[in-house]
């Protein structure tokens, strides 16, 4: 079957915003076309295809925004450490977390001398 490419690339571009996709493997799901028509005509280096990744992150970022704005309203404890998680210091993770295990390796030169002797198992004994 033949499909008319720039045809395909609005049908992506619409049900991308449409349904507010995040993968590139949705979008095909919602193509008429098979998934190797896809990549053979919109290859992960051409414009079509990075048009595309730009609708899919600006749907991703959207979507982080709006989650975390739920987040922050939760009386949800849990909702509330993972935003926390998400936006704290690393002094307030240390803080915050349950297993925090703080390791220091300290090298120091002792200038240790190592004598390696080399036997060759193959000479004969029998002498």
């Amino acid at each position: 079957m033949a499909y008319d490419k720039n045809k395909i690339f609005e049908q992506a571009k619409e049900v991308t915003v449409k349904n507010k996709l995040c993968f590139i493997e949705d979008i095909v799901a919602f193509l008429p076309c098979s998934k190797n028509y896809f990549y053979d005509h919109f290859p992960p280096d051409s414009n079509e295809y990075d048009e595309l990744k730009a609708l899919l992150d600006t749907n991703r970022t959207t979507l982080k925004v709006s989650m975390r704005s739920k987040w922050y309203t939760s009386n949800a404890p849990a909702l509330q450490m993972a935003l926390m998680k998400l936006i704290a210091t690393p002094e307030e993770l240390r803080k915050l977390s349950m297993q925090y295990v703080e390791s220091e390796n300290v090298n120091t030169n002792t200038n240790t001398s190592i004598t390696v002797e080399i036997v060759n198992q193959n000479e004969d004994t029998s002498d």
